[in-house]
């Protein structure tokens, strides 16, 4: 189905926020259930095939090493150091061949992902809009900058905790005193939060540049050009790419209230019952992240169509 700004996303250039626009987006992607299905077809086509061989080779790798299951099933919250002693025991044991799985394992996975989320991009948009041109080859290109760039915030993430763990636990072990857990958490959470928040508002263009590349029909580079010179659109588009970032810790969040929800009924809550309703917690959220993603593409197709049928004459 095609989508224009006269379906009721009414901009007049620097007149209505980003978000304004995207409460009628959301209620539009709401009313066509097709485009969530197909974002969540085609990342499940990829996602199922990738957990089994993930559990495929998890289970070969715990038949293959010798663990001490009995302290890792009596590990407690209330033994914070005893349960962390245990964990690095096992850690000892497991990142080895963890380790040279990934050498060749994660390389695929990334290029697989690559191709697959570019081809379903691309079928999921020109559902919203069959006016988009299909440009396959050139959203792989985009997908994979945005995926070594998403790599990239990883990596300083990880390095980041290391660091604070370093202040807050192995240096105050290592001269004879108590770690400072509570600093460490707390480092962890706002080093988490702000990190996220910054992909958020900095990642805009990242995720503009291959819809722009089915807009307008061009290659890699003027793609990238384009998605950094939107003139007033900008600042709207980055509004919409940090409320997502907004949304989505509190889908996390919900997502961690619903998994804990059985808990206080022991007479309910069986571990098979609690595996159930955990695999169950976890669909949900993966759908609701999935209709969240399409509706910040719709909400980016027509703030675009919107600002340039009101002949703003920056956009490029």
């Amino acid at each position: 189905m095609d989508t224009s700004p006269q379906d009721g996303v009414v901009i007049a250039a620097g007149t209505v926020r980003g978000t304004q626009s995207f409460v009628h987006v959301m209620s539009q992607t709401w009313k066509h259930p097709s485009w969530t299905t197909l974002e969540v077809l085609w990342r499940w086509v990829y996602g199922i095939p990738v957990l089994l061989i993930l559990g495929y080779q998890g289970t070969r790798i715990l038949n293959t090493v010798s663990l001490n299951t009995t302290a890792l099933k009596e590990m407690s919250i209330l033994d914070a150091m005893g349960s962390a002693k245990t964990l690095a025991e096992a850690m000892v044991v497991l990142l080895p061949p963890i380790e040279h799985l990934m050498v060749w394992l994660a390389p695929l996975l990334v290029l697989v992902w690559v191709l697959v989320s570019s081809v379903g991009r691309t079928i999921v948009l020109r559902r919203v809009d069959s006016r988009l041109h299909a440009r396959v080859g050139t959203l792989i290109v985009l997908q994979a900058v945005r995926v070594i760039a998403l790599l990239g915030s990883f990596a300083l993430w990880f390095a980041g905790m290391q660091w604070a763990a370093r202040i807050n636990v192995a240096g105050p072990i290592a001269v004879g005193n108590e770690p400072n857990l509570v600093g460490y958490f707390a480092m962890a959470i706002v080093g988490t939060l702000g990190l996220f928040s910054l992909w958020a508002i900095a990642s805009w263009g990242l995720s503009v540049a291959p819809l722009l590349a089915m807009l307008q029909n061009t290659g890699v580079s003027r793609s990238f050009a384009a998605a950094f010179h939107l003139g007033p659109l900008k600042s709207k588009l980055m509004e919409i790419n940090l409320v997502m970032g907004i949304v989505k810790i509190a889908l996390i969040v919900l997502a961690m209230v619903l998994s804990a929800t059985p808990l206080p009924f022991e007479a309910v809550a069986t571990p098979q019952f609690m595996a159930r309703w955990w695999a169950g917690v976890t669909v949900l959220y993966f759908i609701g992240s999935d209709f969240f993603h399409v509706a910040r593409l719709v909400a980016y197709l027509e703030l675009w169509r919107a600002y340039k049928e009101a002949g703003n004459t920056s956009l490029r």
